[in-house]
């Protein structure tokens, strides 16, 4: 059937399809497009929602087929919410990366095929318990607002599968690990009263298993030698996105050092770095290292405020970042969404000439969406930053690093990031589903935006959770040491390399440092932008 329409836009306005069942749908007639009123499921509208949201606000929305081609009512099968991330999983694989050859969403599993889920786009259920998830059956660690809904600890094992440590990777501020007096690099010899350590592939559900309940007992020696056996509750906290920040002199320089969780809302972030930044400041650092490991992004403007602490004020007034929307959503022509409202923090109405706002008041070109550099704080005078990333380093993260890179001497430690830049605000759907659509990206002042692989690393490191945040001994922290200080990384990646420089003596192999994931952290991994000018 060529050159069929989709007769109307639709979605629920507020609660009106609580109170009927009967919405305007997209029919298919060969005369030509004409409004038609049908009956059909919650589920049934939800799906024809979802893919004509698609169809004006996806970042790559030309690759999407037609209504007919797609069948979005074809995907009916499981709960509302896993039918709801089938269809979106199947919309987000259309559009191919000529760099890879596969989809720009696509996500690897562990056999080489697709895992199910979108790398960037993703639904959440707003009925869910707290926190934020980035995938919608999954909860995550710290929500992007600072809320904490767990034990707040993580694990990591280094070693071969048949001797290996489960060392704490990292414990949430404010948690109830945190309160425990768990810190990373803490070494765990049982979970659960079960010894760990001599069969990693045996071994691993009981440790997932067992950090996903709502109690664990662990026992073990902390950093610092001391044994504990501790049974943690979990529960809900508000949590710091710093996990440490301090500052160190290496070979005369004067170095800050953070270790940031999320960026989160401007409440939970903003008054913490600007407290540290002066100190930086006050205490004369030159130069930073930013651990970005853990982190897997938030909120734009909290990442443009991190961008301008760092920044010197001789960029004042030149271009930070711009954000590209689909030339639909450009030319104002994404009209389904007059039927998402403008809220407040407290979920009341904007209005704008009397009436209700929208988000199709906003304005999506590019030129609308451009943030210059505006100096916070008094440090002034850096010189290299360097940053720690790994595979769990996404989206705003990965922002902050590519505002600063055509500016400053940017350098990176670690493991490749993970690549995402694309960003996206939450379009709502049956008054309790937010869909997080791929909806722009963020490019910086050199015309830089392709990084969808993710970051490569200037010196690639394992990451040592044998030592707690902050240690100069650290191996990715003593490799940005030593940059700042000689201009240059050590020759290779070797650890016993690394680690001789800073006078420490190991003996170490190939496998003994093999850093293997345990209990997933879930992180949010996002670009959330809730800030636009409105259309003229």
């Amino acid at each position: 059937m060529k050159n069929l329409f989709i007769l109307c836009t639709l979605i629920i306005l507020f609660a009106s399809c609580k109170k009927d069942p009967a919405i305007i749908q997209p029919q298919i007639s060969s005369a030509g497009p004409t409004n038609a009123t049908v009956n059909g499921s919650r589920r049934d509208l939800t799906h024809d929602s979802l893919f004509l949201y698609a169809k004006e606000v996806y970042y790559w929305n030309a690759a999407l087929p037609a209504y007919d081609v797609f069948n979005p009512r074809s995907y009916i099968n499981g709960s509302d919410a896993s039918s709801y991330q089938l269809s979106l999983f199947n919309l987000s694989q259309y559009s191919i990366n000529p760099a890879t050859g596969k989809a720009y969403e696509f996500v690897a599993s562990s056999s080489g095929g697709n895992t199910g889920y979108s790398k960037y786009s993703y639904i959440k259920s707003k009925s869910s318990a707290n926190p934020v998830a980035y995938l919608p059956d999954l909860q995550g660690s710290v929500d992007i607002e600072g809320n904490g809904f767990d034990t707040g600890i993580s694990f990591s094992a280094i070693g071969s599968a048949s001797s290996y440590e489960v060392r704490v990777k990292f414990v949430s501020p404010g948690s109830p690990a945190h309160q425990a007096g768990f810190s990373r690099g803490d070494f765990i010899s049982k979970i659960n009263n079960s010894p760990v350590g001599t069969n990693y592939n045996n071994e691993v559900s009981l440790i997932n298993n067992a950090l996903s309940g709502s109690s664990v007992k662990l026992a073990g020696k902390r950093i610092n030698g001391s044994a504990f056996e501790v049974t943690l509750e979990r529960s809900s906290y508000k949590s710091s996105p710093v996990y440490k920040d301090t500052v160190i002199v290496s070979n005369g320089k004067k170095v800050g050092y953070i270790a940031y969780a999320r960026f989160s809302n401007a409440g939970n972030s903003n008054s913490v770095l600007n407290s540290i930044f002066a100190e930086f400041s006050g205490t004369g650092v030159t130069d930073l290292v930013i651990d970005l490991r853990y982190n897997g992004g938030g909120y734009v403007h909290t990442a443009e405020h991190f961008t301008n602490l760092i920044a010197p004020s001789s960029l004042n007034g030149k271009v930070m970042f711009r954000e590209r929307f689909n030339t639909l959503m450009q030319n104002g022509g994404a009209t389904i969404l007059k039927n998402q409202p403008v809220l407040d923090g407290n979920n009341k109405p904007q209005f704008t000439n009397g009436r209700p706002m929208t988000y199709a008041d906003y304005s999506y070109k590019e030129e609308d969406n451009s943030y210059n550099f505006k100096k916070a704080g008094s440090l002034n005078s850096i010189q290299k930053v360097v940053f720690i990333i790994s595979a769990s380093t996404a989206s705003a993260s990965e922002m902050l690093i590519n505002n600063l890179r055509p500016y400053i001497d940017v350098k990176l430690v670690g493991k490749p990031s993970y690549g995402k830049p694309v960003g996206f605000f939450p379009i709502t759907l049956e008054n309790n589903y937010n869909i997080y659509y791929s909806m722009f990206t963020s490019i910086n002042s050199a015309g830089q935006t392709d990084y969808f692989s993710g970051f490569t690393p200037d010196w690639d490191a394992a990451d040592d959770v044998t030592r707690n945040f902050g240690d100069p001994k650290e191996i990715c922290f003593a490799a940005a040491l030593n940059y700042i200080g000689k201009g240059s990384f050590v020759t290779g990646s070797s650890v016993a390399t690394l680690l001789s420089i800073k006078g420490e003596k190991i003996s170490t192999t190939s496998s003994s440092f093999d850093v293997r994931e345990l209990n997933d952290d879930n992180f949010f991994k996002g670009m959330v932008e809730n800030r636009f000018k409105i259309r003229k």
